[in-house]
């Protein structure tokens, strides 16, 4: 896999947003200050410490061990191939526990007492919210690895999954294009379903789109989906469009079943769903529905290819792979990358040089976008076969800017970021 360093011409509209953002929608001004605590990162010896911070008990556990697996399989082969500026990765891992409290306090951890160069990990966006001010108070960095919501941008933060207008914009065009006229809105309760959901309806609006129903559940899958999924079928939409997380899926599609509801009639549209919850949620209960993500196990690229045996022979056979993990384990790679650019651990240093790095990933060359922090990503939908693996029905002509304020969307006016 080849990294390398590319001049990227960013968008006019992506470079009126700047480089200093914020959280969802906001906007830090030139005046931001780094460093308000000094960097503690040893490098003065043979190795370099990095973090990586992932659930691996509780609600989202289904899906972040994975990414844990996958952040640990990039290190040890970058380890192998003589690390960092010569210097081997040493991993600090810790445990999030599907809480954004925990997350914070575990972020605060690994830079202020493990002193690490940088983190790798958070899903939820609850979570990375809570991690976010961690990091720009200590200007450290955060790679995090999930698709998401969009509406921000952060100097501290390098965002390796897709934004909107890389995953739900291209989910909603291929409903639309599929004669889609009406859909019902599931989701958690938390920021991700809920911001991404007040997209959905601006772009429903805009697209005639009729939104017949919108429902959360907690983010846990103790949730009882009857009542919900009742008023699904009594609704009658063309297709549901799924912002749940974690174990929530499971419960969902299991009753989705009971229902009598059918992928051929009413199929679910999931942003959150990747191969590794296939096996956990059963393929008998999903096979034949949508997804929308920017890699499948099934992507057919030499990288892709080496990755999934690499990643097999040292997890299983049976494992599969997915977006987040392939998200994570590239990142890893663009961190060196933009290290190896500065010449240096120093954050100001790396976060300079980053713009323009890129990697030969396995779900396709990625570019580090050096205004936001987003890479350029290949937009992909798929549909669950009937071995629980996901093939692409379509995908984007190349790799789409990242746009995460939806700048370059008329209808988008007003959500946050134009």
């Amino acid at each position: 896999m080849r990294l390398t360093k590319r001049g990227v011409a960013a968008p006019t509209a992506i470079v009126a947003v700047g480089l200093l953002l914020t959280a969802c929608g906001s906007r830090s001004g030139d005046e931001t200050t780094f460093a308000a605590t000094e960097s503690c990162v040893d490098t003065s010896g043979d190795t370099i410490k990095v973090g990586s911070l992932n659930s691996l008990t509780g609600t989202m556990a289904i899906s972040e061990v994975t990414v844990r697996d996958s952040i640990a399989l990039a290190v040890d082969q970058i380890n192998a191939d003589g690390g960092v500026m010569g210097k081997q990765i040493e991993v600090v891992g810790e445990d999030g526990a599907s809480d954004p409290a925990k997350f914070r306090e575990k972020a605060e951890k690994l830079v202020r007492d493990d002193c690490v160069a940088a983190v790798f990990g958070g899903w939820t966006s609850a979570s990375r919210k809570a991690m976010l001010p961690v990091f720009e108070s200590n200007n450290a960095l955060l790679y995090y690895p999930v698709q998401y919501e969009g509406l921000e941008s952060s100097p501290n933060i390098f965002y390796s999954g897709a934004t909107t207008n890389q995953q739900i914009v291209p989910a909603l065009d291929y409903l639309k294009e599929e004669g889609i006229t009406s859909i019902y809105l599931v989701g958690s309760d938390y920021v991700f379903p809920r911001t991404a959901n007040d997209i959905i309806k601006a772009y429903a609006t805009a697209n005639d789109i009729e939104v017949l129903g919108e429902d959360y559940v907690p983010l846990s899958g103790s949730a009882d989906f009857s009542t919900i999924l009742n008023k699904v079928r009594s609704a009658q939409p063309d297709a549901i469009f799924n912002t749940l997380n974690g174990d929530a899926n499971v419960a969902f599609f299991n009753e989705y079943a009971n229902v009598g509801l059918e992928a051929a009639t009413t199929p679910v549209m999931s942003v959150s769903i990747a191969e590794e919850e296939v096996a956990s949620i059963g393929v008998d209960n999903i096979e034949g529905q949508l997804t929308a993500w920017n890699y499948y196990q099934t992507v057919d690229t030499p990288e892709n290819a080496a990755f999934v045996a690499a990643y097999k022979d040292r997890y299983g056979q049976q494992k599969p792979t997915s977006d987040p993990m392939e998200a994570a384990y590239t990142s890893v790679f663009l961190w060196r990358a933009s290290v190896e650019e500065a010449g240096s651990f120093d954050v100001d240093a790396v976060r300079d040089s980053a713009g323009g790095v890129s990697f030969d990933a396995p779900e396709g060359t990625v570019v580090i976008d050096g205004e936001n922090n987003h890479l350029t990503k290949t937009s992909r939908i798929g549909v669950i076969n009937s071995t629980g693996l996901i093939d692409t029905v379509w995908e984007s002509e190349g790799p789409i800017d990242p746009d995460p304020y939806l700048t370059s969307y008329d209808w988008a006016e007003g959500l946050g970021g134009n």
